[in-house]
């Protein structure tokens, strides 16, 4: 995506490398957790079709996965969770996994009230819910705009404070948009995209690059939230979950939103990267079950 802007790291080739927080790009394919299976089915939600995985009995819980991921980077977490006593609900965010992209970009809120629309459909007056990274930020956006929908949240490595970028990248955005502006204005549409795709190529984030039109659009419609005022709207009790070694998403946000948020708690990892959850699977089943009260079967 364009200088200037923080960007969402998309799932780990290979399990994340902790220690160096070196989780890279990779398409769901090549993920080496098994894929889904059972309880899947394709429904549409708001006009988006959209790939959906129902696991279990008991208490409800919504589980959103993170930028570029899927439902199948949340499965050695559910696995886990289905000794306790909950029906897990998870889908693919529109414009990721098997679920059908938008028509329009899409906002964080958009993506929250897609989630509520999909509470509706399953007739779920109030659940439980686990997000990582973008499912922590749709998540600060639920609690914030639905919060009575939203029993208790447990966030892995939560996005959603927006960092200011260095000046110089700010001058080299801001000079790329005055050029590219002015020759649009100049009738020179055909040149300005060319530059546009050479700047993108050159400045633009991995994600950004690897999107498709309406996502790019979306991914800077998503970072370009900051979210810390409306997490001190959530009085959803939270626990934040992170890893000290997150490179992405680092360690002081979640100190920032432990302070912000009304009713919040931070769990660190000791050499935990990005993907904090998926480091320590049992341990974040545990601590989830001992928020939410499931119970063991």
């Amino acid at each position: 995506m364009p200088a200037g802007h923080t960007h969402q790291r998309t799932p780990p080739r290979g399990r994340p490398h902790s220690r160096l927080g070196t989780a890279r790009m990779s398409d769901s394919a090549s993920l080496p957790y098994p894929r889904s299976e059972g309880n899947i089915r394709k429904v549409i939600i708001s006009g988006i079709e959209i790939r959906e995985r129902i696991v279990g009995s008991g208490k409800p819980m919504l589980m959103i996965h993170g930028w570029g991921a899927n439902i199948d980077l949340l499965q050695p977490l559910v696995s886990r969770l289905g000794r306790y006593d909950y029906q897990l609900y998870m889908f693919d965010l529109p414009g990721f996994g098997e679920s059908a992209e938008p028509a329009a970009p899409l906002s964080v809120f958009d993506y929250a009230r897609f989630c509520r629309d999909y509470l509706d459909y399953h007739g779920l007056p109030r659940v439980h819910y686990f997000g990582h990274s973008l499912g922590g930020r749709i998540g600060l956006a639920l609690g914030s705009a639905y919060g009575h929908r939203i029993e208790k949240m447990v966030l892995s490595n939560s996005a959603g404070i927006k960092i200011q970028p260095p000046l110089h990248s700010r001058l080299r955005l801001q000079c790329y948009k005055s050029i590219r502006g002015g020759l649009r204005r100049a009738g020179a549409g055909g040149l300005a995209a060319r530059l546009a795709e050479r700047y993108n190529q050159r400045y633009g984030s991995p994600d950004f690059q690897q999107a498709s039109a309406v996502m790019r659009q979306t991914l800077v419609k998503v970072v370009d939230q900051d979210l810390l005022e409306y997490a001190g709207r959530v009085s959803v009790p939270t626990l934040l979950v992170w890893g000290d070694q997150d490179q992405e998403t680092p360690l002081w946000m979640g100190r920032k939103l432990e302070a912000i948020m009304p009713d919040a708690a931070l769990v660190v990892y000791e050499g935990a990267g990005h993907y904090a959850y998926l480091d320590f699977p049992e341990k974040t089943a545990r601590i989830m079950d001992a928020l939410f009260g499931g119970g063991a079967e």
